[in-house]
């Protein structure tokens, strides 16, 4: 549910009368005395997610934070199931089975998760011998499809209690007899960027699969999404929490919305030659001289394209300005290692510049940021936003934005955009619905995991789902026949 609109510094944040607000000095509440004490000691002071979110998720409530990037949702997420962890461990030994469920949209978030969960578990825990408690190992891991198979075999084996993979990952382990056996007592699901999803058919596979999850549990699972904010937010609240109660009526979950609007300093650069239907090669130079002025100005640029060929390019290009080792490329089609080896360098402060498309648009850690520049409209003012907010993550900083657009109808979309973002208008989502193709390969993936469906029951679980709350019984059924011949 939404409150009324208070502020908590610069962020408006919606408010519960009555909730449980943040007052300088309040202590972590609701925590165990170790978790709480390593919190006060590494952060301080709890952002506005945190202090609505925590509440809501320790109630056991599904819960949806809503909030720019790098607010501390994660922490928000993360820091009550580790706490539940604790205390289930100081009552009884921890069982080696899967408790929490942590889902991104990238390999590369995926990674980053899982070594950022290593400081609050190594900090609770030497906190917990510090204050006299029993010693309590929680172990993370994470899969995707960078994964090496050893590692594989080792974690169905051994499961760890706190779990981080992709969508696609979860499919496939859904499909495993180890992944369901390692899957089949799980507590809490954390879907961190879920905006990155439900605008595609991506979320509707993860939608099936979270419904497969519970289908396999036997009991509904505590869903925890994270999200920037979208217009409408009750509908990713209803795709998280699937076809539970009223469609009309307000979705079953607590939705944490501290807005999207930061203080930031925006500006839109044009190169000095007039803009045609297509960049000529003198534009272009222009565009990569100001870029690199651009980014000698700063200590750390980010800048984002919308393809792997211009990624290549433009790194290129910019070589040539500011030498092979002050630039580096990052997508999807690069290796795991070369990946990893850019986040590194851009982190520690090697790289001037990184050149990237979506792969480092979402919440992975690449340390301080000065400058974000977007080249080409991202078609999105959600997707500009997300990308900007990389910029400026320090205490106090202010995220710092370049948009340089591509071609004049490139100039009038950027100019839209920009219009927008100084209005406080986001774009109206659209979940798809009814993807016959993910659905068919669902079906099969069910269908070969357990001994059998009945097609009534079979059709109730694929309708449990957001996505395919309205699927009716002829096209189920075409989709069978299809399957069957």
């Amino acid at each position: 549910m939404r409150y009324g609109p208070a502020s908590i510094g610069s962020l408006p944040v919606t408010v519960r009368p009555g909730s449980w607000c943040y007052t300088e000095g309040m202590p972590v509440h609701g925590f165990h005395p170790a978790v709480a004490t390593w919190f006060e000691r590494r952060f301080g002071e709890p952002t506005p997610p945190q202090v609505e979110g925590w509440p809501a998720i320790q109630e056991g409530m599904h819960t949806l934070i809503a909030s720019p990037t790098g607010s501390g949702k994660t922490l928000a997420a993360f820091l009550c199931a580790i706490d539940q962890l604790v205390q289930r461990g100081l009552r009884d030994e921890l069982e080696d089975r899967v408790s929490v469920l942590y889902i991104s949209p990238l390999k590369a978030l995926s990674n980053d998760v899982e070594k950022n969960l290593r400081a609050p578990l190594e900090g609770i825990r030497g906190t917990l011998k510090e204050l006299d408690y029993p010693d309590v190992d929680i172990r993370a891991a994470v899969r995707t499809g960078d994964t090496p198979s050893y590692q594989r075999t080792k974690m169905v084996k051994k499961p760890p209690h706190i779990f981080v993979t992709t969508p696609e990952s979860l499919y496939i382990l859904l499909t495993s007899e180890g992944g369901r056996r390692m899957l089949s007592q799980v507590d809490t699901v954390i879907i961190d960027e879920i905006h990155a999803l439900v605008t595609n058919k991506r979320g509707a596979h993860l939608a099936l699969s979270l419904e497969r999850l519970e289908a396999l549990v036997g009991r509904d699972i505590t869903r925890i999404g994270l999200s920037a904010t979208q217009n409408p937010i009750e509908e990713v609240a209803r795709f998280l929490v699937g076809a539970r109660g009223d469609a009309q009526s307000r979705p079953p979950c607590r939705i944490v919305d501290v807005g999207h609007q930061r203080a930031m300093d925006l500006a839109v650069e044009l190169p000095d030659s007039p803009l045609e239907t297509v960049m000529s090669h003198e534009v272009w130079d222009q565009l990569y001289e100001r870029l690199s002025t651009r980014i000698r100005e700063h200590t750390t640029t980010l800048v984002f394209v919308n393809t792997r060929k211009i990624a290549e390019r433009v790194t290129r290009h910019l070589a040539d300005l500011l030498g092979e080792e002050a630039v580096a490329a990052h997508h999807g089609s690069l290796a795991r290692a070369h990946r990893l080896e850019a986040e590194q360098r851009l982190k520690s402060g090697e790289l001037r510049a990184v050149v990237a498309t979506a792969s480092l648009e979402l919440g992975i850690d690449v340390g301080d940021v000065d400058l974000v520049c977007q080249l080409g409209s991202p078609h999105s003012v959600s997707t500009f936003l997300q990308r900007v907010g990389r910029s400026g993550h320090w205490h106090g900083g202010t995220p710092k934005g370049r948009l340089f657009p591509l071609s004049r109808d490139d100039l009038v979309e950027c100019a839209a955009l920009m219009r927008s973002v100084r209005r406080g208008e986001l774009d109206r989502i659209q979940i798809p619905t009814g993807s016959a193709d993910i659905l068919a390969q669902q079906i099969v993936a069910s269908v070969a995991a357990t001994e059998e469906w009945a097609e009534r029951d079979l059709l109730a679980w694929v309708r449990r789902a957001w996505p395919y709350r309205e699927l009716s019984e002829a096209t189920f059924n075409g989709v069978l026949e299809v399957l069957s011949e």
